[in-house]
């Protein structure tokens, strides 16, 4: 005798990274069962009709900063929940002044996070300049975290730039078990002389931020990131790229056949050092928005319909406004010498703008948003088959998209810390209807139907290449 299913989820279309499908969806214990006609599945405990809606895999974002200083990990996933959004890999740090481990540091988060969020999660660890932290790596990849992000810029923040030699030793090591490097490639070196170039001459407004940070010192970052890991044989992730040069270089590596894989976010896709004047401090984010005139938005663009750039993110890294508006005065440090921080909201936009523009505005193919939203970011960082697809067999997370809805996206919507957002009054089209996460309704009808400590964390594994080639 067939066993009853617990849900099915019928009439709407089903996307996948590769095709588009009139069928419905059985679940059984938060998998995955069977994908058929609705009328060859057994009877279920609940049917959710979805006729009119597009069925994707649940919407992962791989590039967020949640934390003490952002939205924690009770805000931050809630806000998240709210606009389509299933699982959250963020950037965490061990207490590099108390010397905690790595592993150490996994097993309080864990607990931290556990507790407090609503959706799936996962972890990216910062490695801030002192080698003695690398010695955790072997073990914290072994406890699911196996991905190790740093930066080569922010001289001027104490420990945060690493340098070549620590990237080489760090990649060895993530290399040899298994794991993936994220680098945020900009020269930190020449930006820092720059920006004391900058204050020297008094060029200290907003609209002054960018010129400190040229499109060269991306690609020059990127470069040499490129060439250590092909010397240690590590994959590398390159974060938030924001321009053509950088990307032709990244081109190049993955031609070559070497494992380089990169994302870009909404405010490299659709906005530009325009919105200095506009928004001032709070446009301020690294790397900087690029010019309205340059050929960088185009670029990204086309590299995500030909399969270069595998994932849109957010780099979620909202800010409180108090810290952020005395870079009115001076961009770069406050009266008290402080740094003017990097960072902007986008937890709550990512979905509705990859949608409205990608594939309502640019006419890229469903299957797009569900590679560039799902799969990929489940490929790259060690998920996949379990999250990004839908497939028999993977956690039964969805995003149930209405395509018939327009609006406007609104602060005064939005549930994070910020209060601000750099897209105030953009048009949007379709919204999320209802979202599931391992089979259970998360979302449904604008409210909240889980609560926090619902999401569970993500012990990951060895990372895939993502699905390359022209998205149509």
């Amino acid at each position: 005798m067939t066993k009853n299913l617990d849900l099915v989820i019928a009439g709407g279309r089903v996307v996948t990274s590769t095709e588009v499908v009139d069928t419905a969806v059985g679940v059984s214990d938060g998998r995955i069962v069977a994908i058929a006609p609705v009328e060859l599945l057994p009877p279920a405990a609940r049917t959710i009709d979805a006729t009119g809606k597009i069925v994707f895999p649940g919407a992962i974002d791989c590039h967020v900063h949640l934390g003490a200083e952002y939205d924690d990990w009770r805000s931050g996933p809630h806000a998240a929940a709210h606009f389509g959004l299933t699982t959250l890999l963020s950037f965490v740090v061990a207490d590099e002044n108390a010397r905690e481990s790595l592993p150490k540091a996994v097993h309080r988060l864990r607990e931290e996070a556990s507790a407090a969020s609503v959706l799936d999660f996962g972890f990216h660890f910062i490695l801030g300049n002192q080698p003695w932290i690398l010695e955790g790596i072997p073990e914290a990849i072994g406890l699911g975290v196996t991905s190790f992000k740093m930066f080569m810029t922010y001289k001027k923040r104490k420990n945060r730039m690493v340098s070549d030699e620590m990237i080489a030793a760090a990649m060895e090591l993530i290399a040899a078990h298994g794991g993936l490097c994220q680098l945020h490639c900009e020269s930190g070196e020449i930006i820092s002389w720059l920006e004391d170039k900058a204050l020297k001459a008094g060029r200290v407004h907003p609209r002054d931020f960018p010129a400190t940070c040229p499109d060269w010192t991306e690609e020059e970052a990127i470069n040499r990131a490129i060439l250590i890991g092909r010397m240690t044989g590590c994959p590398v992730y390159v974060v938030h790229l924001s321009t053509r040069v950088g990307l032709e270089r990244i081109k190049q590596a993955q031609a070559s056949g070497q494992r380089v894989w990169t994302e870009t976010c909404p405010q490299y896709l659709l906005l530009s050092e325009a919105e200095m004047e506009k928004w001032g401090p709070l446009a301020k984010i690294g790397p900087p928005l690029r010019p309205a005139d340059g050929p960088d938005r185009d670029a990204l663009w086309g590299g995500l319909a030909q399969g270069h750039i595998g994932a849109v993110a957010s780099d979620h890294s909202p800010r409180a406004k108090a810290l952020k508006e005395p870079g009115w005065k001076n961009i770069f440090h406050d009266e008290a010498g402080n740094v003017i921080p990097f960072g902007s909201p986008g937890l709550e936009t990512l979905v509705p703008l990859v949608y409205a523009e990608g594939v309502v505005k640019r006419g890229l193919p469903l299957t797009w948003m569900a590679r560039v939203l799902g799969e990929n970011p489940a490929r790259m960082f060690g998920l996949y088959p379990r999250k990004g697809a839908i497939r028999v067999g993977a956690d039964a997370d969805f995003l149930i998209w209405d395509p018939s809805a327009h609006g406007e996206i609104h602060v005064t919507d939005h549930r994070g810390m910020a209060g601000w957002t750099l897209y105030e009054g953009w048009k949007t089209s379709g919204r999320p209807w209802m979202t599931l996460l391992r089979g259970h309704v998360v979302f449904e009808n604008g409210r909240l139907q889980q609560s926090p400590g619902f999401g569970q964390f993500l012990a990951r594994t060895a990372p895939l290449p993502p699905i390359g080639g022209a998205a149509r």
